[in-house]
């Protein structure tokens, strides 16, 4: 009878050591994407809280994971190349992931800019940013969480090993051609959602300098810039309903295929 406890026991805690390491990698890859992922990465967000939920996303994809992670082993040389591995695909799936809140952020700059509210309570929060700019972050990362980012982050965490295998560090040139793609689709994204507001700043300027043309004598800046400020603030009403689903389709997108380089 003991010897039958005793036979289960080592396989139970050489089970567990299998099982403890491959949830090691996917702990070092979630740790890393944890660092810059969106809502739950946010600078705003304690340490502490941010490592209880790397260890419940761990807890939840590490056993889809575990069938093909490599053979637990303790040498230098395959520990190290684990860590690295992961690390960096880890970092490389978060840059992907901050990108969409980079947009927002270049969005609402570019907006300010257009409708001269860039200074508008632009120093508040932990990134000085203008007011249109934390308008639109906390917007969309309130959608994306309400429209289930948690379970996203899982499924996207597991397909990620599909083209980041574990242990294996991704081909240079490969990365750098997807990155400088996601990177120019992330400032094309912004651009086009800032569009109406560079439209709003050119017509407001064209009749500005119009009607200077007419009456030098009128201080037409002084007059105009209260219009400025109200038109500003009006299209972001109008237009934040529109741009906020429009962004969480792209980011959707990048959730389902982050190896899709732009159209």
């Amino acid at each position: 009878m003991m010897l039958e406890i005793f036979d289960l026991l080592d396989r139970f805690t050489a089970e567990s050591a299998q099982i403890a390491a491959s949830s090691f990698g996917v702990f070092i890859r979630i740790g890393a994407m944890m660092a810059l992922i969106p809502a739950f990465g946010e600078q705003v967000v304690p340490v502490r809280i941010r490592l209880a939920i790397t260890l419940a996303f761990t807890a939840i994809t590490a056993p889809a994971i575990a069938p093909i992670m490599p053979e637990a082993s303790m040498a230098p040389g395959p520990l190290i190349m684990l860590i690295g591995a992961e690390t960096l695909a880890g970092l490389v799936l978060g840059i992907g992931l901050r990108l969409f809140s980079i947009v927002l952020q270049t969005t609402g700059t570019i907006a300010a800019q257009a409708t001269s509210l860039s200074q508008f309570f632009g120093g508040s929060g932990v990134d000085p940013q203008p007011a249109m700019s934390q308008i639109l972050v906390m917007g969309g990362l309130a959608l994306a969480v309400i429209a289930g980012l948690h379970v996203k982050l899982a499924e996207f965490i597991i397909l990620s090993y599909s083209f980041f295998p574990p242990a294996r560090f991704p081909d240079a040139a490969s990365l750098g051609e997807w990155g400088v793609a996601h990177v120019a689709r992330a400032f094309t994204l912004a651009f086009t959602l800032a569009m109406p507001f560079v439209i709003l700043s050119l017509l407001y300027y064209v009749a500005l300098g119009a009607i200077n043309k007419a009456m030098p004598q009128l201080m037409v800046a002084f007059v105009g810039a209260p219009a400025i400020t109200w038109g500003g603030l009006a299209l972001l009403l109008l237009t934040a309903p529109l741009m906020l689903p429009i962004w969480q389709d792209s980011f959707d997108a990048f959730l389902g295929d982050p190896t899709g380089l732009p159209r």
